[in-house]
């Protein structure tokens, strides 16, 4: 049975002596950041969501402790500015996918960098970086060792002074995912579901409760320096995500897996679409599980949702009755 946490009291976060008051959220206006964002605002703490796309961060807008501003993270003079006056920084800003060659250190290693850089200019001492399951330096995708490249920059910065956690979710799967969501819109028009890596593995995480740890990081003084991989309940193929949300939706669709050389044949057609839905580097990435070493961090205090327990209620319909099924299940009624 899974165990709901009962909502976070609202207090002023404290880590070694130091009261977080304000927090500024890279990446907020994201599908994470905006959970992560909401629950630091429930909790009654300012926070400041940097974006260049106002308009991606509505939902965020009309809350009064929530500041969203149009800026460029990626100049530095920028974020030293938006830093000015906070006391801990959550950096969530990632990409999937190249538009550009190069797209992957600008965003995994070198913001990173400049977000070190603009904490030790305006002193600020608590910096949370989420990265990836599987990230590593010698990883076979440019995505999972751009990933590590970035957690380098990170322990440099706690080694510097600055307190830094490092969070490593596997895939994480809510209503706006771009993953579940992905494979139900295939369904709903392929007749037939062709799939690359059929047997690549992972441990899809609640994105609720990924924001969840995120924020009781920011105070639990234990986790500075530490890094924790953050899963599910349940580790699946690929394959068998695909015809959990085919049966989800009522749909028979026949799904034809795809041996390794035509996995790689597939992606790299693929990358000639105008919109990428997967290209080389997520084949090389799937050839690393994104499954956790160990069980879900026991210092956090609670069990993570099973996958089954949160799709039916966004993925099957999208209907006013399903939005309130939804919305019910996020406020635990």
């Amino acid at each position: 049975m899974t165990v709901r946490p009962a909502p976070i009291a609202e207090t002023i976060l404290r880590i070694e002596g130091m009261r977080i008051k304000s927090v500024c959220v890279i990446g907020g206006s994201g599908f994470l950041g905006r959970h992560v964002a909401h629950q630091l605002a429930d909790i009654g703490l300012r926070v400041r969501v940097p974006t260049r796309h106002r308009e991606r961060a509505k939902e965020l807008i009309v809350l009064p402790s929530v500041d969203v501003i149009t800026a460029d993270v990626n100049d530095p003079a920028t974020l030293s500015r938006l830093f000015a006056g906070i006391d801990a920084v959550v950096n969530l800003a990632g990409v999937l996918h190249q538009r550009r060659k190069g797209d992957f250190a600008r965003t995994h290693i070198e913001l990173p960098r400049k977000i070190v850089d603009a904490c030790r200019e305006q002193g600020v001492r608590r910096l949370l970086h989420v990265s990836a399951i599987g990230a590593a330096h010698d990883a076979p995708s440019e995505y999972l060792r751009s990933k590590a490249g970035g957690e380098q920059q990170i322990r440099v910065a706690h080694a510097a002074g600055i307190r830094t956690t490092i969070f490593r979710p596997s895939v994480i799967f809510g209503r706006e995912d771009g993953f579940l969501n992905l494979f139900a819109r295939l369904a709903r028009i392929l007749p037939v579901i062709v799939l690359a890596s059929p047997q690549a593995r992972f441990q899809p995480v609640f994105v609720e409760d990924v924001a969840r740890a995120v924020v009781l990081g920011l105070e639990e003084a234990r986790t500075a320096g530490q890094s924790y991989e953050l899963g599910g309940p349940r580790v699946y193929t690929l394959q068998e995500l695909v015809e959990y949300v085919c049966r989800t939706l009522g749909l028979e669709r026949p799904i034809i897996p795809l041996n390794d050389r035509l996995s790689f044949l597939q992606a790299w057609m693929m990358e000639w679409l105008p919109v990428k839905l997967m290209t080389r580097d997520n084949y090389f990435s799937m050839k690393v599980d994104s499954v956790c070493a160990g069980r879900f961090p026991v210092l956090f205090g609670f069990e993570p949702t099973p996958l089954e327990a949160v799709v039916p209620l966004y993925l099957a319909e999208n209907t006013p009755r399903a939005r309130y099924r939804w919305f019910r299940f996020r406020a635990r009624r």
